[in-house]
């Protein structure tokens, strides 16, 4: 157990301030970001449940104790991974102007969890606190700040809070169609020819006005647009009162 003295009392220390274990010589040399390289790939392959310890270091070609020499437990891994994931994601978002950095990070966000469905899986829980994820979340809150709506700290809490959620839910519902498409064999669009009558014959009662014109004279975007639409709404209201 590694342990520190903090300034809210003693707690472990995190994995991102150990120190690498040292070299050995054997046939194998390992690294906490390749570890995390090979654990991404794997999930990215065959999904989270199924990622062990064993499998990993199997695909690395080493003894699965040796893996604890770098993370302590399963915990450890996966926020190796997820700040991995985050690294790719750091270098978006160098505009000078505050909205066009804001967009650029949320759409390497969006391109980023579909390459890595497992990553939005891991997303709104504790926050993520890695050195790329810290990145991450310091050029968004330093553009979000600069934004002419946002005239506090209170402000940016809640900007960042409502940013954040509408990137989780748009996120997750993406990847859950995509899951489901796949585990069905029928896209969104096979779904919707599927229960179109149905749906038809409940307009035409009367009874769903409002739905009725959402289904008829709303605008049918695909997933890339509705994501462009909803940050666009969020963003839209930053640069007004966040006040009321």
């Amino acid at each position: 157990m590694y342990v520190m003295d903090m300034p809210y009392g003693n707690g472990s220390v995190p994995v991102w301030e150990r120190p690498e274990p040292q070299a050995r010589a054997a046939p194998v040399p390992l690294s906490r970001a390749k570890i995390a390289a090979t654990a991404v790939r794997l999930a990215d392959a065959h999904g989270l449940d199924e990622l062990s310890v064993r499998k990993l270091a199997k695909e690395l070609g080493v003894g699965p104790m040796r893996l604890y020499d770098y993370v302590t437990n399963r915990a450890e891994l996966l926020e190796l991974m997820v700040d991995a994931v985050y690294g790719e994601i750091a270098g978006a978002g160098r505009d000078p102007e505050w909205r066009a950095t804001v967009v650029a990070i949320a759409r390497t966000t969006r391109t980023v969890a579909l390459d890595h469905e497992w990553f939005s899986d891991l997303l709104g829980g504790r926050p993520h606190l890695g050195p790329h994820a810290l990145a991450v979340g310091e050029s968004t809150a330093a553009a979000l700040s600069r934004a002419p709506g946002v005239r506090g700290i209170d402000d940016l809490q809640q900007v960042l809070g409502t940013l954040n959620a509408f990137l989780i839910g748009a996120l997750r519902r993406e990847v859950t169609e995509r899951r489901t498409a796949r585990a069905t064999g029928a896209d969104e669009s096979a779904w919707q020819r599927g229960l179109g009558p149905y749906l038809t014959r409940m307009l035409d009662t009367g009874r769903y006005p409002t739905i009725a014109r959402l289904v008829v004279d709303g605008a049918h975007l695909d997933p890339a647009e509705t994501f462009d639409r909803g940050l666009a709404a969020i963003l839209d209201g930053v640069t007004g009162d966040t006040r009321r």
